[in-house]
C-alpha cells in the first residue's frame, strides 16, 4: 500500500516507491489504480506523475475543481519541486542550468537538442560524497524524462538508469525531495527523503540536508 504523507479534502500527498508505474502495467498495479483500490470512497484525479524508476513526492487531486487549480498552477510554474539524483560519472560542469528542447529518440528515449521547441529547462547544484557525484535539482519545466535527459546531456546519467547509459543498480536513482506550492492562501512545503535504495545511505541524507535543503542557494535567475 503507498505510503500517504498528508491528506486534505482538495489533494493528498503520498511518496511513490521505486519502481512502480503511474498507472497500470500489464499485471502490475499502479499509482492510481492502488490508490482506487484501497480508498474506494475517495475520488482521485492525476495533476503530474513520476517516471517508474522514480521515488518521492506525489500529489493527487481529490476533486475537479483541486485538479483544475493544480494544472493551473503547474502551468504557470508555481509549484517548486527539489530532485536528488546520483551518478557514478563526474559531469561537464558541477551547477548551473541545463536547456534545450526535448524531442523523441530511439527506444522511448528522448533527447536535448539545441531548438526551443517542447523546451525543458533545469537548475542544479552538485557535491562530490561517498564516491558519486550527488545533484540537487530544480526543474523548471515538467517534461517527460527532463532529468534524466539533462543528466546524461552533461555526461552524468543517474545511477540506475540503465535506458540512457547509467550503470547498473538495485534502483534508479531519481528521487522527487521536496514539492512547494501556494493553496488558497497558504504556503505549504511537503518533504520526503528516500527510504530504499544501497547507496541512499544516512551520510549522504545528512549531506542533503546540511548542504541543499537547509542551505540558503541562490538558483539563477533564468527565463522560462
Amino acid at each position: 500500500m503507498l505510503k500517504i504523507i498528508h491528506t486534505c479534502v482538495d489533494y493528498w500527498v503520498i511518496e511513490k516507491p521505486a519502481g512502480m508505474s503511474f498507472h497500470a502495467e500489464s499485471e502490475s498495479m499502479g499509482v492510481m489504480e492502488s490508490l482506487h483500490q484501497n480508498y474506494p470512497d475517495c475520488d482521485f484525479y492525476p495533476v503530474h506523475r513520476l517516471d517508474k524508476m522514480t521515488s518521492g513526492v506525489l500529489l493527487v487531486a481529490c476533486t475537479k475543481e483541486a485538479a483544475v487549480l493544480f494544472g493551473e498552477l503547474f502551468s504557470q510554474h508555481k509549484i517548486e519541486k527539489r530532485y536528488l539524483a546520483l551518478s557514478v560519472r563526474k559531469p561537464n560542469k558541477k551547477q548551473g542550468t541545463i536547456a534545450g528542447g526535448m524531442k523523441t529518440s530511439r527506444r522511448g528515449q528522448w533527447k536535448l537538442t539545441k531548438e526551443q521547441d517542447n523546451l525543458a529547462v533545469t537548475q542544479f547544484f552538485s557535491t562530490y560524497i561517498e564516491g558519486k557525484r550527488l545533484f540537487w535539482l530544480r526543474p523548471l519545466t515538467g517534461k517527460t524524462h527532463q532529468i534524466r535527459v539533462a543528466l546524461k546531456s552533461v555526461a552524468a546519467p543517474i545511477l540506475g538508469d540503465e535506458r540512457y547509459g547509467g550503470e547498473s543498480a538495485d534502483r534508479g536513482y531519481l528521487h522527487a525531495y521536496t514539492v512547494a506550492f501556494e493553496w488558497r492562501g497558504e504556503s505549504v512545503c511537503y518533504q520526503v527523503a528516500p527510504s530504499v535504495g544501497e547507496h541512499f545511505s544516512s551520510v549522504l541524507l545528512d549531506h542533503v540536508v546540511k548542504h541543499f535543503v537547509e542551505a540558503q542557494l541562490k538558483w539563477p535567475q533564468t527565463k522560462h
